[in-house]
């Protein structure tokens, strides 16, 4: 028999309470959960208020004794409803054609009354551990999906600045919990990769942590994408879908980007956070999860909350505990590291030589105010590797702006300048935080303390 933590589920349905009460204490005594229903309209009921992990039905009620229709038409109707749980026939008037039409309905496999014990519980158990195999294969081909969409450069965590040494003792405190955290920092930060170390330091470790980036997902998707949809429950959904939360299942649940959340969905996710229950879009049975949930977000979230679009309730959910990750300038130390593993990073993965920094591209690396955190670091070692010619990394394949050492735009000191009106000195000074921040506006903005609004104002009115 199954050896399974939770009980399997099984809904037996018969016109015959002799039929019921014999199978129910033969099921009962081999483990099994056992629903009974006497009644087709008694059958689709408690389905779709149940999550059963098979079903056994008659093929005969009130309508006669020998057709089988009624039961035809309701594993017909079931298979619709999930073409995943097995269906599995009764009828004391059996024949060829009969079992035929029952398969092509959707039934699994056809007992014939009178039965003999161990066929049927031979039945029931492989049908049952066939139904959680594909299930499960389901689950990995999902989990692969999403992998191959979401995979990263920041694939290595690097904490050697005292800065990184006490969020990672933090994160050593929390991650044997189960509470929830919540970490913040600027884009391009590694907080993704913060989250997969609280994962895989937790008890969850052996289950999968499931990565959702929250910006990436559209409003009318969202429920299909976070709690999964059955076929036909919409135009687009041709077969049943699993979603997030099902796949984190007794593991954890990565919610990057969380400030995203429209306030019209924030409402949903916070009462699957409050109950761990959830239901498939177009199925009406409610699922139980056991998910740890990991949140990031480089937004304000208190800001968001004064202007109503986050609800303070979710944060309470989502923030138990709240990781501030520190930017790339404030862990000095880690640069180096992180720059030299990028390195022989990309030199594989280009079939270059053993690859070296400079000196000066040394001391630039660590003058450098580094707005795109490790993002940037990244991407500017992948460039520096690609576009070299010598075994040896200096300034110029890194291509650092001067004026992006220590977060400065240095300004001629000369009296032509000292002569300038501000209005001049003033877009000089943005046209320079432009070319620092590689053309990126909001890095800009923010550099300068000005608001998105103030900020276009600016480029308008100097024709930026």
């Amino acid at each position: 028999m199954l050896n399974q933590d939770v009980k399997p589920h099984i809904l037996i349905a018969d016109d015959d309470l002799n039929i019921l009460a014999a199978l129910k204490m033969l099921l009962n005594s081999e483990g099994y959960q056992v629903t009974l229903a006497s009644q087709p309209e008694q059958i689709l009921r408690l389905y779709q208020q149940n999550n059963f992990d098979c079903v056994m039905l008659d093929l005969n009620f009130n309508l006669d004794t020998t057709s089988g229709e009624e039961g035809l038409d309701l594993i017909e109707k079931l298979h619709q409803l999930d073409e995943n749980i097995p269906l599995i026939g009764m009828t004391g008037w059996a024949t060829v054609e009969l079992a035929v039409t029952a398969m092509q309905k959707g039934a699994v496999d056809f007992v014939q009354k009178p039965w003999e014990n161990e066929r049927v519980l031979s039945i029931i158990d492989t049908q049952i551990k066939l139904a959680r195999e594909l299930h499960q294969s389901a689950k990995l081909n999902r989990e692969n999906e999403l992998l191959k969409a979401e995979q990263s450069h920041l694939d290595t965590l690097i904490a050697e600045s005292d800065s990184m040494q006490q969020v990672m003792a933090m994160v050593r405190q929390v991650a044997s919990s189960e509470i929830n955290v919540l970490i913040t920092g600027e884009n391009g930060t590694g907080k993704s990769l913060l989250a997969e170390q609280i994962h895989v330091l937790s008890a969850r470790h052996h289950h999968s942590l499931i990565n959702v980036n929250m910006g990436a997902i559209t409003e009318n998707l969202f429920e299909s994408e976070m709690f999964g949809h059955v076929k036909g429950a919409f135009t687009d959904a041709r077969e049943n879908r699993i979603g997030r939360f099902e796949l984190a299942d007794h593991g954890s649940l990565f919610l990057d980007e969380i400030g995203n959340i429209p306030v019209s969905q924030q409402s949903k996710l916070l009462r699957v956070l409050e109950s761990q229950e959830f239901e498939k879009v177009g199925a009406s049975k409610t699922q139980k999860v056991n998910v740890r949930i990991i949140a990031a977000t480089n937004a304000n979230i208190d800001s968001l909350i004064q202007q109503g679009l986050f609800r303070q309730d979710l944060l309470y959910r989502l923030n138990t505990v709240e990781i501030a990750l520190p930017p790339l300038r404030a862990r000095k130390d880690d640069i180096l590291p992180m720059a030299r593993h990028f390195l022989t990073q990309f030199a594989h993965k280009y079939q270059k030589p053993l690859l070296t920094l400079s000196p000066s591209a040394e001391s630039a690396l660590i003058q450098y105010d580094w707005p795109g955190n490790i993002r940037e670091l990244n991407h500017m070692i992948e460039r520096a590797v690609v576009l070299t010619t010598t075994d040896i990394i200096d300034t110029a394949q890194l291509a650092i702006s001067v004026s992006g050492i220590n977060n400065t735009v240095e300004l001629d000191t000369s009296v032509e300048d000292t002569e300038q009106p501000l209005e001049a000195l003033e877009k000089e000074i943005i046209k320079r935080r432009i070319q620092h921040c590689n053309g990126n506006m909001n890095n800009a903005a923010k550099s300068l303390g000005l608001s998105r609004s103030a900020f276009y104002r600016r480029i308008d009115k100097y024709q930026l």
